[in-house]
């Protein structure tokens, strides 16, 4: 097992001697909940989460509507897979914002977690989050040209799923590429890319926008994959929903997740200021690009295509990881499937 980064550990024990293990069932305030049980409603005095959302921490506070959650919550400065799983895993976590494959991942070494909250982008082949990097001087034109091509690979992350799914669609195996593991996080794939240590790589965010300004006019390009890659989830561990005053927390931190998700769409000037030039350091014109890159949320009532396009995904992950398949509808609470549109719908009354 590889060792984990330093900044990790950092926050892992943080959020450890400041919440006495926030993810210990029995610090949630509520008796045993069984996980068919209807979702309690009303969040109990001495119910406590931790979640680590940043993002939604962030436009709850721009849009006054931190009090709602205040009380119970706790915010970590934690999100993504490779983090979240590690502090589920020392129950210093309740609650964790990431994309499509950690549920996937973490349910596969061992953990029980659910998929309480999902995201999506309307018109997601137009506004996706990743493009496909390309190394200056490499000549990469479409899908199809990535045979031979070296490719970064993150096992275990949305961007090396997404790289299984462009190889499949191109008609394309592993065996026709060569991939170099590297970890997706930070400016490592576009560095990698700078360097020509890999020729291919799935860029995102304002990543995408840097890159083309930085290597741009040596050759470094980016192409569309063409495929949707904007899923977006709150997932938690298992053990959390099975203490009532904890559900009861976490249903009420979905809702204000949901109707914090419609203030950002709604408020694209604020969250521009407010989150990535204040709280996130970035230009105006990154964030801007940022804003008109995502599009608007698609937050639905109805699970049920997500859960159809997640059991594809595992399907496909299964056969190119040797893991078992698994159900994408286990990973999925349904009690919380309408919870974050009705607040929306209730907000906007």
């Amino acid at each position: 097992m590889s060792k984990k980064p330093l900044a990790v550990l950092a926050a892992l024990t943080a959020l450890t001697l400041l919440s006495g293990c926030g993810g210990d069932a029995e610090a949630g305030g509520g008796p045993k909940l069984a996980l068919d049980a209807a979702l309690p409603t009303e969040v109990p005095d001495g119910a406590k989460i931790v979640v680590g959302d940043p993002a939604t921490q962030k436009a709850l506070e721009l849009s006054g509507q931190i009090g709602k959650v205040s009380k119970f919550v706790q915010f970590a400065n934690l999100s993504g897979g490779p983090q979240t799983t590690e502090a589920f895993r020392a129950k210093a976590l309740d609650v964790g914002s990431v994309a499509e494959i950690p549920p996937i991942h973490a349910t596969w070494t061992g953990l029980r977690v659910k998929i309480v909250a999902s995201k999506f982008r309307q018109d997601p082949i137009h506004h996706p989050i990743y493009e496909l990097g390309v190394a200056p001087g490499v000549q990469v034109k479409t899908l199809e040209d990535l045979r031979g091509k070296k490719i970064a690979y993150s096992p275990g992350q949305a961007q090396g799923a997404l790289v299984l799914k462009v190889l499949k669609k191109a008609g394309l195996t592993k065996d026709d590429v060569k991939f170099v593991e590297l970890p997706s996080t930070g400016d490592i794939y576009p560095n990698a890319l700078a360097d020509k240590q890999v020729d291919v790589a799935p860029i995102g965010g304002v990543s995408i926008k840097r890159y083309l300004a930085k290597y741009g006019k040596d050759g470094g390009t980016t192409i569309p994959h063409g495929l949707r890659d904007d899923a977006g989830h709150l997932y938690v561990a298992t053990e959390s929903l099975e203490d009532a005053g904890k559900a009861a927390a976490i249903r009420a931190y979905v809702a204000a997740w949901g109707v914090a998700q419609e203030w950002i769409d709604k408020h694209p000037k604020e969250w521009i200021q407010g989150y990535y030039v204040k709280d996130q350091g970035l230009t105006e014109a990154d964030g801007q690009w940022l804003v008109t890159n995502a599009g608007h949320p698609d937050i639905s009532a109805d699970w049920s295509g997500a859960i159809k396009r997640q059991q594809e995904t595992i399907e496909l992950l299964a056969k190119e990881t040797g893991n078992k398949v698994i159900q994408a509808a286990d990973l999925y609470d349904l009690r919380f499937q309408s919870v974050a549109s009705d607040a929306i719908k209730a907000a906007s009354r």
